[in-house]
């Protein structure tokens, strides 16, 4: 039986995912791979892998793209990872430098910012042009708020949007994959998220940031049924940008 071939974000928001995975039989079963988001989008929508934890805007663009299992990476409210970092205040915000790590969250930005805050913002990618703000996320931002003016954590300005969760990233297959696969490889995560404080073990702390409440408080893993609807909304409304 060929392995099912899988690529998973490799920031500490997947580590109990990880953790979950290697400690199963279904590590046997798997050619796993650990890449930024963006590259997880690309290996997917490439045919190069079966299943992506991906960024939920690169869904669009996966052939035969469809949910499997039970979890994603998500926030009911704030996340702590996934900024619009500033030099001024929102509402005078000009300029903006996307992240080239993450389709979702550059894709919020500008959500937010036309149908949220309802400004006009230039969005740039060149790292040389400096700009009023910008958009990090995942690990890169951890410790950091400090060192900017204004912070807004894009999960919590999306709840007060619309009242909702949000999905940042989910897995994804470009084909059908066996139900007994899907069952035991949701099995798997599930026992990782059960032992995360184990998993927060192996973490080395950071200096202005706290992991423990990150991993058990901030992120929020099940797909529930409010996380689907705002899965739909938010592609609903990137058609719009």
């Amino acid at each position: 039986m060929n392995k099912i071939k899988i690529s998973a974000v490799s920031y500490t928001n997947t580590k109990p995912f990880i953790y979950g995975i290697e400690r199963n039989e279904i590590i046997n079963q798997i050619d796993l791979s650990l890449d930024i988001p963006s590259d997880c989008a690309a290996k997917l929508i490439n045919n190069q892998v079966d299943i992506g934890l991906i960024p939920v805007a690169a869904i669009p663009f996966v052939p035969n793209a469809n949910i499997i299992g039970s979890y994603c990476i998500g926030s009911v409210g704030a996340v702590n990872s996934v900024f619009i970092f500033s030099k001024v205040p929102v509402s005078e915000i000009k300029t903006l430098k996307l992240d080239l790590q993450s389709r979702t969250s550059n894709n919020l930005a500008k959500v937010l910012l036309k149908f949220y805050f309802k400004i006009d913002v230039e969005f740039v990618t060149d790292d040389v042009i400096d700009t009023d703000a910008i958009v990090l996320i995942g690990d890169r931002t951890f410790g950091r708020k400090a060192d900017f003016a204004y912070a807004y954590d894009m999960g919590e300005e999306w709840m007060k949007f619309t009242g909702l969760p949000f999905v940042y990233a989910a897995w994804v297959a470009n084909k059908e994959i066996p139900l007994n696969f899907v069952k035991e490889f949701d099995k798997a995560l599930k026992f990782g998220l059960a032992h995360r404080k184990e998993v927060l073990k192996e973490l080395k702390s950071i200096p202005n940031f706290d992991l423990d409440d990150y991993l058990l408080n901030k992120l929020n893993f099940e797909l529930t049924t409010d996380k689907r609807k705002a899965l739909n909304l938010f592609l609903n409304y990137i058609e719009q940008l």
